[in-house]
């Protein structure tokens, strides 16, 4: 079964957006001028958030880094040194709704949610322009990997908790990933994905911001949550089987 590439109004040719994943029907995003009423519902399982400001400091200080040379990257490895199959029925991990999104020229953010009607439980603004995520997946295969120290012996943080990553794509290193609170435009963009369960395209941008040609590109999709330790949770991109579209993982580890 295939799913046409939801677009709204005003999008762009679909060359341009990201790849995807082809699955079921969904019910396209209707065109939204206006500012969305959010209706998207809290995670069953909702961590009480903590320290808004101290992210809110790391964001402003690092989201302007600039793109930073190579250098080797330090995937994990699965106990049997093997990566799950994205087409394999079975699944040893959970199931979540993941959605790449941003602004062509500006930075790339991932949204991790329960589903597609629960608020995200995850927002972290990487290290890469959409531009060049989109063309690395155009190549087939991304791996992200998001590193970062792990804490001190009293210090019981959460691996999803941490605030600042080193992030790598495919073994190159390209900045600070940096874990942040959902804004009211990633909500707004949430909103408008809702009845998308699997798709890529562009949404219409915010004109005060980048302009009146401005583009938001995201591309959804289901992805396998595995939780290999405390220091190590990984997400990897679902396909339905036979589909030839890009592989991803994205690799959260402490180090």
């Amino acid at each position: 079964m295939r799913e046409s590439r939801p677009r709204l109004s005003g999008a762009s040719s679909s060359t341009d957006s990201f790849s995807t994943p082809s699955a079921s029907p969904t019910p396209s995003p209707s065109p939204a001028p206006q500012r969305q009423h959010n209706t998207l519902l809290e995670p069953s399982h909702q961590n009480k958030k903590k320290g808004k400001k101290v992210f809110r400091v790391f964001r402003s200080v690092f989201r302007s880094f600039p793109i930073i040379t190579p250098a080797a990257c330090k995937i994990p490895v699965l106990p049997g040194g093997s990566l799950p199959d994205p087409h394999r029925g079975g699944s040893s991990g959970s199931r979540v709704t993941g959605t790449l999104f941003g602004y062509r020229k500006g930075r790339v953010s991932l949204s991790i949610q329960e589903n597609s009607r629960c608020l995200p439980s995850l927002v972290v603004e990487l290290a890469m322009q959409t531009m060049v995520l989109q063309k690395e997946l155009s190549g087939g295969m991304v791996r992200i990997a998001l590193e970062t120290e792990k804490p001190g012996d009293k210090e019981k943080t959460k691996i999803m908790d941490e605030p600042l990553w080193t992030m790598y794509c495919n073994g190159k290193k390209t900045g600070y990933g940096v874990k942040r609170d959902a804004t009211e435009e990633d909500l707004n963009v949430m909103e408008l994905l809702r009845p998308v369960s699997m798709g890529a395209g562009v949404l219409p941008g915010n004109s005060e911001v980048e302009g009146p040609d401005s583009e938001m590109a995201y591309m959804r999709a289901y992805f396998e949550r595995v939780v290999g330790s405390k220091d190590s949770e990984t997400f990897y991109m679902l396909s339905p089987e036979g589909n030839n579209g890009p592989e991803l993982s994205i690799f959260f580890v402490r180090v």
